[in-house]
């Protein structure tokens, strides 16, 4: 998204906001169809790092000023709990989990979220929050727990335990991000970040032995497809506008795509890749987005009361450690 000096029109935030919900909904079934020929850190770590070299490059070229050693020590970390823990455990997932279930359980983000803030402004969270959490939590339990319900077998519990980590370190990360020392240009600071969380996924996927396992030759041409959609879409541009709609909107709208990927997702994969919609899944969609609907409008009209956001108007500079400079 471009940089201004002004407040961004509503169409490039509905833009975003549409790149978003949509094109992250559909990266769900290009993992699945990637990490069938490719291992899953050493694929998730080439996407970002492709993507992220990339985008740097690019943000030199035209003329951004060298990055801090704050800065890269920020993208580390946000890298490490967004892309390393967060995109790289979905992506590991997805070897043992349908990708639309995936997308299910990764949509409880929001739900994290509200009790990440609730810890980190000490703050009691209001009986409507506390009933959304509940039903989120009872949603999941739904989705993997052993046993059939509508023709559905259990979930693999390895992958659904790596999905709902991927989704706390998103979480965390999300929120680490909008108040950590980053370069003043939103652009850069996603560079780095996908720098640094790619390097991170390939030492990952290295440690655990999947440069052994890599092998050129045995690569499918969905596999390689499916890679170069996760880089151009699911990175350079998915990616980039989550982290720009993250600084000029509120978190819980910025949550909202919640309710679209899974859906997405679920669609994608029945449609392309044969995985079953049953009863269970219908009812496990219906209770979690739900919960993450009524947390995220709670929580948006407890804020809207306390403190009314101001007009976006008038001089300003986004940037991703949060705030107007």
């Amino acid at each position: 998204m471009p940089e201004s000096r002004v407040g961004p029109s509503s169409a490039a935030v509905a833009a975003a906001f549409a790149v978003v919900y949509v094109v992250w909904g559909s990266t769900y079934l290009a993992i699945r169809f990637g990490v069938e020929t490719i291992p899953p850190f050493v694929m998730a770590g080439t996407r970002h790092l492709t993507a992220g070299l990339l985008l740097y490059t690019w943000m030199r070229a035209r003329g951004a000023p060298r990055p801090e050693w704050r800065h890269w020590k920020s993208a580390a970390i946000i890298g490490g709990l967004l892309l390393l823990g967060g995109n790289g455990l979905v992506t590991w997932a997805e070897q043992r989990v349908p990708s639309g279930l995936a997308a299910l359980i990764v949509s409880s983000v929001p739900i994290w979220m509200a009790v990440f803030e609730g810890l980190q402004k000490r703050t009691r969270p209001s009986l409507l929050v506390i009933a959304g959490l509940l039903l989120g939590v009872a949603g999941i339990a739904l989705l993997v727990a052993p046993g059939r319900f509508g023709g559905n077998g259990h979930v693999d519990p390895l992958g659904a335990a790596a999905l709902l980590t991927a989704a706390l370190s998103w979480s965390w990360g999300s929120l680490y991000a909008r108040r950590a020392p980053l370069p003043s240009s939103t652009l850069t600071a996603t560079a780095m970040e996908m720098v640094a969380g790619g390097a991170l996924l390939w030492m990952t996927g290295l440690a655990l032995g999947e440069g052994g396992r890599l092998h050129l030759s045995a690569i499918s041409t969905r596999s390689a497809l499916s890679l170069v959609y996760l880089v151009v879409f699911g990175s350079l541009l998915g990616f980039s506008a989550y982290i720009w709609i993250l600084k000029v909107s509120t978190p819980a709208r910025v949550s909202t795509y919640a309710y679209v990927n899974p859906i997405v997702a679920v669609l994608l994969g029945a449609g392309f890749a044969g995985e079953a919609i049953t009863t269970r899944v219908v009812f496990a969609a219906l209770v979690i987005v739900g919960a993450v609907a009524l947390i995220i409008t709670t929580r948006s009209r407890a804020a809207s009361a306390v403190a009314p956001e101001p007009a976006m108007a008038g001089p300003r500079r986004i940037s991703v450690a949060g705030g107007r400079r």
